[in-house]
């Protein structure tokens, strides 16, 4: 494509730059749109030459199909904005333009740019509002949606992925709930959500299933779902979750080798919730020296003491530590490097605090497979930075660190 100006039409860019500066910018935008513009519609009556096989007002008994005139059509391309051009007809109807995509408004580039800017956060309205001036065209709300529905298929493809290679040893287990349009009406609508942890300690996001977080037989339903895609219960050693509704009783039944582990966290919020305001940092502190104990016997032993301090004066919260004690101090039966990545839910609740920041802008998600391409978009980018971080104390589990260890040991025995 060739540029050319007349030399009036410089002497009057040169007027305009003396005026306002900035203006040769915008001067320059609208003349490459319009040559582009020009360029494409010239490519497309070529192109229609070439299909009808003759030039224009070129007689032939090659067949009856003529030139039917042009209809103006509008197209967006990336870095150059919205242009006009004139597509080419013919009487039958039979010619289709390779130049430009049918039904498009605008190049896949721009489709995938709007995908990403909503992934990474951008509303729908805001795009909308966005897109006039970073792309040269209004895009609607709506077809900023229609942009990403190409990551569905990709999606549901990840979620129901083969888990029967990834050798998960303890799950991480949780739900989240979000705000959805379901069939006209907005309701609240819990995503369970599980993290499985492999036998080299990384982590990665196994399950997003929509399902009610309080009922036993949906957990039931979404463990038997993981086994169906090849997660393999006996390999599966323990379960970290908080108290919800028949969850334990459930995973026991689906995992008969797994032990669970209730978040400590979670279970303490529960007793000093019970204690009178005056008393709990004391009642945190003597529950802390249980939880942050060497070693199960002395937990035990910590336990026993809290219980004879505080059982007359604080029943309910007494009974509730006796409850739980057990499944709270599951994590001291495994290795003690691991500890501090098994005691409480943080793992899983940092990512559903990202999910909820990240969809936070939004609102209301526009129903279920929205909310599955923003949690898989999220899920994946965690587990980018979770592969540098294997769970509990990270130098211990570096094969650096073991082997200066062995050279420690080593030396000091003989």
């Amino acid at each position: 494509m060739k540029l050319e100006m007349s030399l009036t039409e410089v002497r009057e860019i040169f007027n305009i730059i003396q005026v306002e500066p900035g203006k040769i910018l915008e001067v320059l935008r609208l003349d490459i749109k319009e040559k582009v513009g020009s360029y494409l519609s010239e490519l497309m009556k070529v192109e229609l030459t070439h299909f009808l096989g003759r030039e224009p007002y070129e007689r032939s008994d090659k067949g009856a199909n003529h030139r039917n005139g042009t209809y103006e059509r509008s197209f967006t391309i990336k870095n150059i904005g919205n242009v006009e051009v004139e597509v080419p007809r013919d009487r039958k109807g039979e010619f289709s333009t390779k130049v430009l995509p049918r039904s498009k408004r605008y190049e896949d580039t721009i489709r995938q740019d709007l995908s990403i800017m909503y992934l990474l956060g951008i509303s729908t309205r805001s795009l909308s509002m966005l897109s006039n001036r970073l792309l040269g065209r209004k895009v609607s709300p709506q077809e900023v949606s229609n942009a990403h529905k190409d990551l569905i298929e990709a999606v549901e493809s990840w979620r129901n992925r083969d888990l029967s290679a990834e050798g998960i040893k303890y799950l991480f287990i949780d739900g989240v709930n979000f705000r959805m349009r379901v069939s006209g009406s907005v309701e609240l609508v819990s995503v369970l959500v599980v993290i499985g942890v492999n036998r080299s300690g990384h982590r990665l996001v196994i399950g997003l299933q929509a399902g009610d977080k309080e009922s036993a037989s949906n957990w039931r339903e979404f463990f038997k779902d993981l086994k169906q895609r090849g997660l393999k219960a006996e390999d599966v050693l323990l379960g970290v979750m908080d108290g919800l509704s028949g969850l334990q009783k459930v995973f026991i039944e689906e995992f008969p080798n797994a032990k669970v582990q209730r978040c400590q966290v979670h279970v303490a919020r529960n007793i000093l919730a019970k204690v009178p305001k005056k008393l709990k940092k004391t009642v945190a502190d003597d529950v802390r020296s249980i939880f942050y104990a060497s070693s199960k016997e002395k937990a035990k032993s910590f336990f026993v003491k809290f219980k004879e301090k505080w059982e007359k004066e604080l029943p309910s919260a007494t009974k509730c530590l006796e409850n739980s004690i057990d499944p709270c101090l599951t994590y001291l039966n495994l290795p003690e490097e691991e500890w501090i990545s098994l005691r409480t839910t943080n793992i899983i609740e940092r990512l559903n605090k990202e999910f909820k920041r990240r969809t936070k802008t939004m609102e209301i998600l526009a129903g279920e497979n929205a909310c599955y391409k923003l949690l898989a978009f999220i899920s994946l980018k965690m587990e980018l930075n979770w592969k540098t971080q294997p769970i509990g104390k990270v130098l211990k589990n570096l094969p650096f660190f073991k082997d200066l260890e062995h050279a420690r040991n080593f030396t000091q025995n003989t």
